[in-house]
């Protein structure tokens, strides 16, 4: 005879992986931003990936000098190890350290922070077994808080990609990549960043490694402004010089 006990038990057993995903789940506020940011630095410097709002689309993101936490990444999203990831920080003095800027500061002012990706040549700081087989790297400062402070606090890059498995849909809420949730240690909910299907064009991706020109590599969902700011800074699309 089953006793009442004995049901309870194994519904807790059923329910038990559930309520340990569920847990994982951070709710982002700007009331508790510090403590938030404290949550993901640690987990980050523990070599986990955790999901992360930004201004476009939800992303993961691990850190950047730790080759494990890398490979972790790509292992989370099934992604091919040839697709090289961008790179996040906080500020745009950090882009000086991560890549050899071609362009005037006030440039990188007008489009950062911001839905765009800057692809410059990477500088030797930078850990070299992140996107191996390229001397470029894509540069991301989002125009969100919450990223900006955790990479701050890190003071070290977090190597940034979209929260979906390779080649899906991006995700505008954190229920749309649930299928990555075992695979990830923190998930910060900032709810819906955007609700058309220009919000989950990611961000525009510009390459910048040369001196006095552009290249669009990625329309993305800012790409009238960025090309009218590089304009206005005499740059020539590469395209057609």
């Amino acid at each position: 005879m089953i006793t009442t006990f004995q049901t309870f038990m194994k519904l807790l057993s059923v329910s038990r992986p559930y309520i340990s995903t569920m847990n994982k789940i951070v709710k982002v506020s700007e009331n508790e931003l510090q403590e938030l940011v404290s949550v993901a630095v640690k987990s980050l410097k523990a070599g986990n990936i955790i999901a992360v709002p930004t201004d476009t689309i939800y992303g993961v993101a691990g850190l950047v000098q730790n080759s494990e936490a890398v490979d972790r990444l790509y292992s989370v999203k099934n992604r091919d190890y040839n697709k090289p990831v961008a790179i996040s920080v906080a500020d745009i003095s950090d882009v000086y350290r991560w890549g050899q800027v071609t362009v005037p500061q006030a440039l990188l002012a007008k489009l950062l922070p911001g839905p765009v990706t800057v692809v410059l040549n990477r500088t030797p700081d930078l850990n070299p077994e992140l996107n191996p087989k390229t001397s470029l790297v894509g540069i991301r400062i989002p125009d969100h808080e919450f990223i900006r402070e955790v990479a701050r606090s890190c003071q070290e890059p977090l190597a940034l990609t979209s929260a979906n498995i390779s080649s899906a849909q991006s995700t505008l809420r954190v229920e749309e990549f649930e299928n990555l949730w075992p695979k990830l240690d923190k998930i910060f909910d900032d709810g819906m960043l955007g609700d058309t299907f220009h919000s989950r064009q990611g961000s525009t991706v510009v390459d910048l490694s040369k001196k006095g020109v552009y290249k669009i590599i990625r329309d993305g969902s800012s790409l009238k402004n960025t090309v009218q700011v590089l304009s206005s800074f005499g740059l020539i699309d590469d395209n057609t010089s």
